[in-house]
């Protein structure tokens, strides 16, 4: 079984997979500071100085020890626009690694191949031809 575990581990595919999961975190918070340290600050600005991550809706006020109950949409609309930013940064770059990769030639088809009685009317034709 390590033997097993062994080739699991050292195969192509888990490797990169690691590497992935590894540089995907770390642009992960590429992306998280560039929505809410610039993006964010710049769209709130345009629509009048809205902080999103003040943006929430109170179902309960603070009360003495209890603290506040409020559905934090602005920090929803944050993480959106993470999402996306994340999303599309990964297709165009799929897409560049796609347009990099060499396109083998296709091969041609397959002559189709013929019926039997194709074959059999051939096999005809090849005899009378040979009586003649």
């Amino acid at each position: 079984m390590l033997k097993e575990f062994k080739e699991f581990a050292i195969k192509g595919n888990v490797i990169d997979l690691a590497v992935g999961v590894i540089i995907g975190g770390a642009f992960g918070k590429i992306v998280t500071s560039l929505v809410n340290d610039m993006l964010m600050p710049a769209i709130g600005v345009l629509l009048g100085g809205v902080n999103f991550t003040d943006l929430k809706y109170v179902i309960t006020p603070a009360s003495g020890d209890a603290a506040e109950v409020a559905i934090l949409y602005g920090s929803f609309m944050q993480s959106v626009v993470d999402f996306l930013i994340i999303a599309f940064s990964v297709f165009m770059f799929v897409k560049f690694l796609s347009s990099l990769k060499k396109k083998e030639p296709e091969a041609p088809p397959a002559p189709p191949v013929p019926s039997q009685e194709v074959v059999l009317l051939e096999e005809i034709r090849d005899l009378l031809k040979q009586k003649q």
